[in-house]
């Protein structure tokens, strides 16, 4: 079968990324002196004035002792809704370059406090408690931050080596609220119960349609679970937390469903990244298969070759922690099982994600989320069986299907189970 007569490719659009990738450390010290400018007149003193927080940030160095801080765009505060991480940036279609500008605009003002016991901390700690009602507020919220000194704005970044997009930080000694900020009536009741385990109150809060990105934002401030179980949260860890008790949730909705009818092939792209989701009839199982490019940011040396990495659930789901994927598998799980219970079916689970030399810098997790679930927004093509849907999406991956049968389980257990469909 032919899958470019079903799918966008997408082929005109690869020069021109690799075209801007090459000049990407060049634009990226031109903006960092721009952004020296602005925060230059926008900081008064020793302390940030009447600053918009969209966010707050848990690092995970020195854990349980962690740095954790507020987030707050230095001199945009009229525009400030397009820092949240969220999925209005798949929407706007960002670019790399893009996302490194929103963040790199975001001083982190920090403190270093324990993980453990924020419940009892919040009334007597005004940073832990300012921290929280930005947490939980439905909207982005005005702070004042007494900061202990200026920071020091060193990205560490030049035209050799354009690091992880990163704001600057600055020790804070405070952080006062300068309005009072609107709590949402379910995110309440999740905070006043006390017998309430995280995952419970997760999934409540996914079943009245939060958004993702402020669950796993509530969570990371300890503002969910058992009160003498509450804690900070890392926000890295929080992201894959969320994106796996919901699709635990999920998994165990769609396991009775019917299954879907015939072999489908869903394909998005997006900053560098193709993903290639092969559903099939059966009882869940998923995998995902990444094929990361020489050059990439997760495979830097050309001589390498193309790099694979997976990982694998059937029916009950793993056991184990995800050692080669990481939350990128999580992510990406997520955008199947809403696909599949908003359906009402069930199926197996193939995603390829090839990793191009396009992807220069990392971003997150949310594209690999915002892509798999745009994967389904358009009609799939359809094959006669798995072996046929795998080969014909190998003829658009640097690898043959014969590496990547010894690389999947899905594709190298399962095949004569999928002819059975024909």
């Amino acid at each position: 079968m032919r899958l470019d007569e079903y799918v966008d490719i997408e082929q005109n659009k690869r020069a021109e990324r690799r075209r801007l990738a090459k000049n990407r450390s060049y634009d990226i010290v031109e903006y960092l002196d721009d952004f020296q400018d602005r925060f230059e007149s926008t900081v008064q003193g020793d302390s940030l004035y009447g600053g918009v927080s969209p966010s707050i940030f848990v690092g995970t160095s020195n854990y349980p002792h962690v740095s954790t801080g507020v987030l707050s765009p230095v001199g945009h505060n009229d525009d400030v809704s397009q820092f949240i991480t969220s999925d209005t940036w798949y929407n706007e279609d960002i670019s790399i370059s893009d996302v490194f500008e929103r963040r790199a605009s975001l001083l982190n003002s920090t403190t270093t406090r324990p993980v453990t016991n924020v419940a009892e901390t919040w009334d007597g700690d005004g940073f832990l408690g300012t921290q929280r009602e930005i947490a939980i507020a439905d909207h982005p919220v005005t702070v004042e931050i007494g900061l202990v000194n200026r920071p020091n704005i060193d990205f560490d970044v030049n035209p050799a080596d354009v690091s992880t997009p990163v704001g600057p930080r600055a020790r804070a000694e405070s952080a006062t609220l300068s309005e009072n900020p609107h709590v949402p009536r379910a995110v309440e009741k999740t905070i006043s119960d006390d017998d309430w385990n995280a995952e419970g109150a997760i999934t409540y809060l996914y079943r009245r349609d939060f958004d993702i990105y402020d669950i796993n934002t509530i969570l990371s401030a300890g503002a969910l679970g058992r009160t003498d179980q509450r804690r900070l949260v890392p926000t890295r860890w929080s992201i894959t937390a969320v994106d796996d008790v919901i699709g635990r949730y999920l998994r165990g909705r769609i396991r009775t469903n019917q299954d879907i009818n015939s072999v489908e092939i869903h394909r998005e792209s997006f900053l560098g990244n193709a993903f290639w989701v092969i559903l099939a009839p059966g009882e869940w199982e998923y995998e995902l298969v990444e094929m990361k490019a020489p050059g990439s940011i997760w495979n830097p040396k050309p001589e390498a070759g193309t790099a694979i990495t997976t990982d694998w659930e059937g029916r009950e789901g793993r056991t184990k922690y995800v050692s080669e994927t990481a939350g990128a598998y999580h992510a990406a799980r997520l955008g199947v099982l809403e696909h599949l219970a908003q359906r009402g079916r069930r199926a197996k689970a193939l995603i390829l994600r090839h990793i191009s030399a396009d992807y220069w810098a990392p971003v997150g997790v949310w594209q690999v989320r915002e892509t798999v679930r745009d994967t389904f927004d358009d009609t799939p093509a359809i094959s006669e069986t798995m072996h046929e849907a795998i080969d014909g999406v190998c003829e658009h991956l640097p690898i043959s299907s014969a590496r990547l049968h010894r690389a999947s389980t899905i594709a190298a257990g399962r095949q004569a189970t999928f002819d059975t469909f024909t």
